[in-house]
């Protein structure tokens, strides 16, 4: 973890606070760079081409085809997959119809768990399926750069990572290395789940993390709020059983 990261998520700041100064350092370092010269020509190219025309959806489109996936993935159905037929396609550019902000769970593997094949679905993974700087700038990229019109923040079952944040919480454990500061960057969700006197506080704060992180996604200035703003980009919670394999939206 990069030491602005580190000092973010182990700071007491709020989480949209903590994400609004690590992008104004980041901002510091590349001052009024234009975007070609940040991303590089190749990103900007990928505006344009176009190397999976059937992931061009809206933003509803794009979430009833993830749905579908993971339906058919819990059915037993999943697709065969010929990597070979967009290789070519894929070495030239890249369009996916939906980012993901993922748990790094071993456990819970997007492009598996709603059938898609590469090109499909832009990836991002930090245990407990959280915002950070870098993957908020990540995210950025998927929607401005290359025009993914959905976000899911995507929890699971059974997660290590809360149940960390909850130990931390409740009882004050303490946890070795950078560890610690996962259960920090977390804790505003278990700490809404005491407040609300869940009954099962691991499942309840599960649920409360990928909300909270729905709503910092939405409220994210400059890029991502104009897009939802502009109905440019829809942004939803998933939460994924391990026993199932099932995605439920969660609102």
């Amino acid at each position: 973890m990069c030491k602005l990261c580190f000092s973010l998520l182990s700071s007491h700041t709020a989480p949209h606070e903590s994400i609004s100064k690590g992008r104004r350092s980041l901002m510091g370092l590349f001052g009024a760079m234009p975007l070609a010269a940040v991303l590089g020509s190749s990103a900007v190219q990928a505006q344009t081409n176009i190397p999976l025309p059937e992931n061009v959806l809206s933003p509803d489109q794009a979430l009833a085809r993830l749905m579908a996936g993971n339906e058919r993935y819990v059915s037993g159905k999943s697709e065969a997959i010929n990597f070979d037929t967009t290789r070519s396609a894929l070495s030239k550019g890249q369009n996916p119809y939906a980012c993901i902000l993922s748990c790094a769970d071993s456990r819970v593997a997007p492009e598996l768990c709603f059938d898609e094949g590469r090109g499909d679905l832009f990836v991002t993974r930090v245990a407990g399926n959280f915002v950070t700087p870098d993957i908020l700038a990540s995210l950025e990229y998927g929607t401005a750069v290359l025009k993914s019109p959905l976000i899911m923040v995507l929890g699971h079952s059974s997660c290590g990572a809360i149940s960390a944040a909850v130990q931390a919480y409740t009882e004050n454990a303490a946890f070795p290395g950078h560890i610690q500061a996962l259960t920090t960057a977390l804790a505003p969700a278990v700490r809404q789940a005491v407040n609300d006197k869940a009954t099962n506080l691991v499942q309840a704060s599960e649920r409360n993390n990928i909300l909270l992180n729905v709503r910092n996604l939405k409220e994210s200035n400059p890029i991502i709020s104009q897009l939802v703003k502009d109905g440019k980009l829809k942004i939803v919670g998933g939460f994924y059983n391990l026993s199932t394999g099932r995605v439920d939206l969660v609102s």
